[in-house]
């Protein structure tokens, strides 16, 4: 069962990610980056207490994703986290399943922020996150309404997910993974 989820997530992942990147690593570097300087600026317009909250942290990481969910859900992403003592960025792919009340069809932005060099550490080297959700959102080309909870089963990291464009109400459960890049690292 666990071996058919994560086989799952792979190719959700995959499959919703690939046409859109760039062929170059180095053009996907730049366009990772790129969403990531987006990502970050509209949370400190939305929350400006988070700038300082970013800068201290140990690292922190942005994340974009498409998914798609009719009871059972996907969604794959790409994206970077990156240590802010060594300043090292680390390129990574996300990929997720659900099943749960859960409907819906949306594009969206997560930043995490590591509160801790281990946890970070861990976070790069495994990659696991696991978590239910409860979700209310609509929005149009990035306006409208969201309201999202997450619970992160590794509580020193905060999310700040953010929807861009898209329709879904539900609850459901869900496990999600987050790995390294070996095409961009």
């Amino acid at each position: 069962m666990q071996r058919t989820l994560w086989g799952m997530i792979a190719t959700v992942a995959l499959a919703l990610t690939a046409p859109a990147q760039a062929s170059d690593a180095a053009a996907q570097k730049a366009e990772l980056r790129k969403m990531c300087d987006e990502a970050l600026a509209a949370l400190y317009k939305a929350k400006p207490d988070a700038k300082a909250e970013v800068r201290k942290a140990a690292g922190y990481g942005c994340f974009s994703s498409f998914g798609v969910s009719f009871f059972v859900g996907g969604a794959g992403g790409r994206g970077l986290v990156h240590d802010n003592a060594t300043k090292k960025t680390t390129f990574m792919n996300m990929g997720q399943a659900s099943g749960g009340l859960d409907f819906g069809v949306k594009e969206y932005r997560e930043i995490l922020v590591f509160k801790d060099k281990a946890t970070l550490a861990k976070f790069i080297d495994k990659g696991w996150e696991f978590g239910g959700q409860g979700t209310a959102t609509a929005t149009a080309q990035g306006k409208g309404v969201g309201v999202e909870g997450t619970e992160v089963s590794s509580s020193p990291i905060k999310v700040y997910p953010m929807t861009r464009t898209g329709l879904e109400v539900g609850i459901s459960a869900g496990a999600r993974k987050y790995w390294k890049d070996k095409e961009l690292n």
